[in-house]
């Protein structure tokens, strides 16, 4: 098994995890708030990556902390969006809806660089809209009220987790900032953040029942602390087009997941919607051309 086929194995377990987390945080909510809830994974996710890491976040420089104080509070907004999305909208919508950034992070950064998006970004925005209308309106396709809140929280986590990938870019770019060390630590002061306000807008706990530790551990050490490891890990030994394809599965699990394992059962018009928005995102990430050229180079070759 070559390094390559490793490394996009453990970045695929990666985002099935991803995927069964929105399950997870759902069971977790029954027992904490969501600031509480971010606060105890993302605190644990910072310890599991500092046993495991610690040699390597020795000598961290004041740029590599500042900037992860900056990072952390962006993806204190994503976790809002996404924790407070699950309560108020299915575990479907939260899962098709967050995997969104996949979009929004081309068109932004089309704003950003001022450049012209491309056919294969108009095309895959169009196709998304639809799936959104589709998945999130009533069957008379008038505003779905009751699932509004939620279905906005979580087309915020997605749009604020864009933000946070440009601005990520943007950052690592500086000489004196260790990406490795920002990922971590950006860890411990999302946490930080998440405590404080837990503390002024919930009463703080550890979970209270062995059903609760479970998936809040598993959130913490598999879905953010070790993830994120084998992340930076697994990513030098494949490229950027197969981690892009690979991580757009997560909502493809997500709804497996709130299918199977919740009982969520959707309308088939909210089925085609979220295909449609699946299908968009693998629009976005596959590189035709490349295909293209392959495929004629090995023609070439059989000749």
């Amino acid at each position: 098994m070559s390094k390559q086929l490793k490394a996009d194995l453990m970045l695929l377990l990666v985002t099935l995890s991803w995927g069964v987390s929105y399950y997870l945080v759902d069971l977790s909510l029954e027992d904490m708030g969501s600031f509480t809830l971010n606060a105890n994974r993302f605190l644990i996710a910072f310890a599991v990556a500092g046993i495991l890491a610690f040699t390597k976040l020795k000598n961290v420089s004041k740029a590599t902390l500042k900037y992860s104080v900056l990072l952390s509070a962006i993806l204190v907004v994503v976790y809002i969006g996404a924790t407070f999305g699950i309560q108020y909208t299915t575990l479907s919508n939260t899962g098709f809806l967050c995997g969104l950034t996949v979009i929004f992070t081309p068109i932004l950064s089309s704003i950003v660089y001022r450049k012209i998006p491309d056919k294969k970004v108009i095309l895959a925005v169009f196709m998304t809209l639809i799936g959104i209308g589709l998945l999130t309106l009533t069957e008379s396709f008038t505003i779905n009220y009751a699932n509004l809140k939620g279905d906005l929280l979580s087309i915020m986590c997605a749009f604020m987790y864009a933000i946070d990938l440009l601005v990520t870019e943007k950052v690592v770019a500086h000489e004196e900032v260790n990406p490795f060390q920002l990922g971590v630590f950006q860890l411990g002061f999302t946490g930080l953040f998440n405590l404080i306000l837990a503390f002024v807008f919930e009463t703080p706990h550890l979970p209270t029942e062995p059903k609760i530790w479970a998936p809040v551990l598993f959130l913490a050490v598999f879905c953010t602390g070790v993830a994120f490891i084998v992340q930076a890990i697994a990513q030098q030994y494949t490229n950027a087009s197969h981690v892009g394809i690979i991580f757009s599965l997560e909502t493809l699990f997500a709804g497996i997941v709130a299918f199977f394992v919740a009982g969520e059962i959707l309308t088939a018009k909210s089925y085609v919607g979220a295909v449609l928005m699946i299908t968009s995102i693998f629009i976005m990430e596959i590189n035709f051309g490349e295909l293209l050229s392959s495929r004629n180079k090995n023609k070439i070759k059989q000749e």
